[in-house]
């Protein structure tokens, strides 16, 4: 496939999360949730999920509004994380925020991230990058940010 043709299709993904998101929900019996704020251009993601005792991902839902990119990447990543164990989604998120940062991984590696996998294209941007990754920090912080505690960085 020509470059050309490849960058049209990584545009249309992108352009079809934004335009119909997924999960763009709050999830009503949360167990985990954080909200996040790119100041730089006022983009905001809310990310909630509910994790079952065996600490699998059984909902996740993002709320939020921003750009293209923030509200693509918030869908994408809702796609991927449905079903993933907590240690699975942190991984995920991991290789997300390598790339992010210029860490390279493996095809194989990269094809845990679904769609989102078109966002790392977005990287060679550096404007953009808080943009794409911002719904992938908050995820991490709702995972990592014990139940019932409050997580006041931001």
């Amino acid at each position: 496939m020509g470059l050309d043709k490849l960058n049209q299709l990584y545009r249309a993904v992108i352009l079809e999360h934004a335009a119909n998101p997924h999960h763009h929900y709050v999830v009503p019996d949360a167990t985990n949730e954080k909200t996040l704020h790119n100041t730089t251009c006022g983009d905001m993601v809310n990310v909630s999920l509910h994790l079952d005792l065996n600490n699998r991902i059984t909902a996740i839902g993002f709320t939020g509004q921003g750009c293209t990119i923030s509200q693509a990447s918030a869908s994408m990543l809702t796609d991927v994380m449905l079903g993933k164990s907590k240690d699975e989604a942190l991984a995920i998120a991991k290789i997300f925020s390598d790339e992010a940062i210029g860490k390279k991984h493996s095809k194989e590696e990269l094809t845990e991230l679904g769609d989102a996998r078109v966002l790392t294209q977005i990287m060679e941007f550096p404007a953009r990058i808080k943009c794409a990754t911002l719904a992938w920090w908050a995820l991490q912080r709702a995972l990592l940010t014990e139940p019932g505690k409050e997580d006041y960085s931001d």
